[in-house]
């Protein structure tokens, strides 16, 4: 198939790559009577950082919309500003976990003496798409490179998405080096449909929906017009697995525990 020919640009062109992300979402206008947000979890991990600072490492509207579904809905956000300078010759898996850990990191670092107060939470996350051939795929950088990036994929059997989420809390004990630290890795298989036209791509592309995003798709969007199946996590692709993320909360937030545990065994094997 020939590709498709540019339509004249708009009166009123869209943004530019470098200042999509920047742009706040509109309010969608509602009618009739608004719905009740359900209850937050009640979970006891979860109450024992209630009215406590919680940070999101991360400028993500779309990770904070998540992790607002399970009652934080108060974060405060701080992206981190140092730059993301990894090697693309690492494999994803080791990318994506050292460009998380660096976030959460240097976020935490800089706010453990803040005048707000010691953070009681801090959630960093990265999110790559990976094509067959192995090559990570993030933000596309312009128009023609997003409409390669969406061609490449749509033409490959299946590609891959991997989100790094790393979580730290302060230590209440004296333990080194005074915060409990976890991470995981999550992937997930996407496949295009096939069938997907060129005209579509572009048509899609023009939306500037995927121009903020790791692979140039939202799949939470427009995006899932070209998407025919995934295989593991939703959340994932979208950039934060929800139910790792909770699991790791849960265990920065109880390392005495475990540290009481990691003593009886000792104790045990002698």
């Amino acid at each position: 198939m020939s590709d498709v020919k540019y339509t004249p640009m708009p009166l009123e062109p869209p943004p530019s790559y470098e200042t999509t992300a920047s742009i706040p979402p509109r309010s969608p206008a509602t009618k009739g009577p608004l719905q009740r947000a359900p209850l937050p979890l009640d979970l006891p991990f979860l109450s024992s950082i209630q009215g406590r600072r919680i940070i999101l490492a991360s400028a993500s509207p779309r990770r904070r919309q998540l992790l607002a579904q399970v009652g934080f809905s108060s974060l405060s956000v701080i992206p981190s500003t140092v730059p993301e300078a990894f090697s693309k010759t690492l494999s994803p898996f080791e990318y994506v976990l050292q460009t998380a850990t660096q976030k959460a990191m240097t976020v935490y670092s800089s706010q453990i003496d803040s005048p707000e107060g010691e953070p009681a939470l801090v959630i960093a996350a990265d999110t790559v798409v990976v094509s067959p051939r192995g090559q990570i795929l993030e933000k596309p950088r312009s128009e023609t490179d997003h409409i390669a990036m969406l061609k490449g994929l749509r033409d490959s059997v299946s590609h891959k998405v991997y989100t790094a989420v790393v979580v730290m809390a302060p230590l209440s004990s004296a333990r080194d080096p005074g915060y409990a630290l976890e991470s995981t890795v999550e992937e997930t298989t996407v496949k295009f449909g096939s069938d997907i036209s060129d005209e579509l791509i572009l048509s899609y592309v023009k939306t500037r929906e995927g121009a903020d995003k790791a692979g140039g798709y939202g799949i939470q969007g427009i995006g899932a017009l070209l998407v025919d199946r995934i295989e593991g996590s939703f959340d994932n692709v979208v950039g934060l697995p929800l139910r790792p993320t909770l699991a790791l909360i849960e265990k920065v937030l109880r390392p005495d525990e475990d540290l009481v545990d990691e003593f009886a065994e000792a104790e045990e094997d002698e």
